[in-house]
């Protein structure tokens, strides 16, 4: 039994600047947990409710100081002196006293950050690995997971200046994290000096670390991504593939897709990403269509199952009931598994349960704000995701996450 002594929180700022919170849990036996929660850029319409303040006068209105509050005060006096036998006995606690659908009462990213620290009070006290815990959570075997890294980003993450939102990399046959990061490095730096020399750009980056340049279009973008790998004297599709965030909600608007100067429907859209992945060495493509735009999934699905990844990001939003309707409808293949997108480890590793059950692949992603804190990687690795989605390999955000699975890969001996 975990009896918890006290809860609270403070307001911290994320890798943009903007607030987001650290919670602590002190349990009575002395064990503490201690976890920050990530905030997101591109949020889909079903995400439980991040508590901002609103204040115009303080952080541009995104302050999280009654999130906080409400960890501190209403959360901690209904929990402090109560004993929690599981994650999912406490989060079903704090999901019974919030009261609302989406979290909006406390919080998501309020409830996410107790949920987190509980977890790792819980390692603590058990005297093991938070990966290992998260395994026992969910009641999987633990291994690695494979690096989809960030190279170039457009989008909400970079500003618009070109529609999709990121171009990753992954490379197929690598046999560890450390062969992945280096493999990923060459090309990062290709890629830099590339458009150093064609833009004159310094090594300006978005803010997941990637490479922003002021591409033409999105095919100029897979174009160059094509070239860094080779400059790096690698073979594209080989020995490095590409993975694409197209975070088609952003620009799609009265019923069209407005793309590189076209406006697309939904057939046409799936056209237009079939004749990417022909033409480019694409093994991934997240939220390829509008995250309501169910038949255009389903016509996505059709064209591409077993050449890509179907990749559902705002279209799930780590969602039981959504990713219920998306099996049922053959709309997706794989999900991107967000925690705060539901709000709880539990409601987390029930959409994983899901997924797995129906054949999906796993992709443990993080967010555009992020902090130091790690918990990710050792939440990817105890639930046995396929692959992780940090961002770039530049910002102590993003390498906090990559040096954990590093050390995990030799501490551990963890392997794919």
């Amino acid at each position: 039994m975990s009896r918890i002594k006290s809860l609270s929180a403070i307001e911290i700022l994320d890798s943009r600047g903007r607030p987001t919170l650290l919670a602590i849990c002190r349990l009575s036996d002395g064990n503490v947990g201690r976890a920050s929660v990530p905030s997101g850029a591109s949020t889909g319409s079903a995400e439980a409710l991040e508590l901002r303040d609103r204040d115009p006068t303080r952080h541009a209105g995104l302050g999280c100081l009654k999130a906080a509050e409400n960890v501190s005060q209403d959360i901690h006096r209904a929990l402090a002196g109560q004993d929690f036998p599981s994650q999912q006995a406490l989060d079903r606690c704090l999901i019974d006293l919030d009261g609302t659908d989406n979290k909006s009462r406390l919080g998501a990213n309020a409830i996410l950050s107790v949920s987190l620290a509980f977890a790792r009070a819980q390692a603590a006290q058990r005297g093991v690995e938070l990966y290992r815990h998260f395994g026992d959570i969910a009641g999987t075997v633990p291994r690695l997971p494979k690096p989809m890294i960030n190279l170039y980003s457009g989008g909400l993450h970079a500003g618009g200046q070109v529609a999709i939102q990121d171009v990753q990399l992954v490379v197929p046959g690598a046999a560890s994290i450390h062969e992945t990061l280096a493999v990923v490095s060459e090309v990062f730096r290709a890629a830099a000096k590339r458009l150093h020399e064609r833009y004159g750009m310094r090594l300006l980056r978005a803010d997941e670390g990637g490479l922003a340049p002021p591409f033409a279009s999105s095919q100029a973008m897979f174009l160059e991504a094509v070239r860094a790998i080779e400059a790096a004297g690698y073979a594209p599709s080989d020995d490095v593939a590409l993975t694409v965030d197209v975070a088609a909600s952003h620009f799609f608007e009265d019923g069209l897709y407005h793309l590189d100067g076209e406006q697309l429907d939904s057939a046409n859209m799936a056209l237009r990403i079939s004749e990417w992945r022909r033409n480019f060495p694409i093994v991934s493509i997240e939220d390829g269509m509008h995250e309501a735009d169910w038949a255009g999934w389903r016509g996505l699905y059709a064209r591409l199952r077993g050449t890509a990844l179907i990749l559902g990001d705002d279209l799930l939003c780590t969602n039981p009931v959504r990713i219920r309707r998306a099996i049922a409808e053959k709309a997706a293949d794989s999900l991107l598994l967000k925690v705060n997108q539901i709000g709880t480890l539990t409601e987390a590793a029930e959409a994983l349960e899901l997924a797995r059950a129906a054949g999906w692949h796993i992709v443990a992603s993080a967010r555009s704000g992020e902090t130091e804190d790690d918990w990710l990687a050792d939440l990817a690795v105890g639930w046995a995701a396929d692959y992780i989605k940090v961002g770039s390999i530049t910002q102590s955000e993003r390498l906090a996450k990559y040096n954990r699975l590093l050390e995990l890969e030799h501490y551990a001996r963890l392997t794919f």
